[in-house]
């Protein structure tokens, strides 16, 4: 047995509508829409009642897409975690982009905050981390000639 790729992440958040243009605003491009329920999603997930709104987003090239999805029923119950950097689980989601200069411009005008501080890893990479929607840890590097 053999994984053939990785087709997508999901990430649960509470506004569908600024998530995606949080993630628009990174460069992904919106790849659909839909609204799920009934049974079948039920038996998935675990739950009774399920009624959600998905978007995909994909990355410019094609090969990722990021499944962003808001549930209306049922809704989380609980405080949502920000957990540090060093938390188990999955912690962020790393993209490479152009400017990361022009990118921390353009996400902190979505509300994104930078979690440290913008970093020189040797001659490879500018790095940093941002706290994005649903308290997500985006990681982003800008490659060094």
């Amino acid at each position: 047995m053999a994984v053939r790729r990785l087709d997508h992440v999901g990430i649960v958040v509470e506004d569908l509508g600024s998530a995606t243009e949080f993630f628009v605003e990174l460069g992904l491009r919106p790849g659909g829409r839909t609204s799920v329920g009934g049974e079948w999603v039920d038996r998935v997930v675990g739950l009774a009642g399920v009624r959600a709104e998905i978007a995909f987003l994909e990355t410019p090239d094609g090969a990722s897409q990021l499944e962003l999805v808001e549930f209306q029923t049922p809704r989380h119950e609980g405080e949502a975690s920000f957990a540090p950097a060093n938390a188990p689980g999955i912690r962020h989601l790393a993209f490479v982009v152009e400017s990361i200069d022009e990118t921390l411009r353009a996400l902190r005008a979505c509300g994104a905050e930078l979690v440290g501080d913008l970093a020189r890893y040797g001659e490879s990479y500018r790095l940093c981390y941002v706290r994005g929607p649903a308290g997500v840890i985006v990681e982003l590097a800008e490659e060094l000639a």
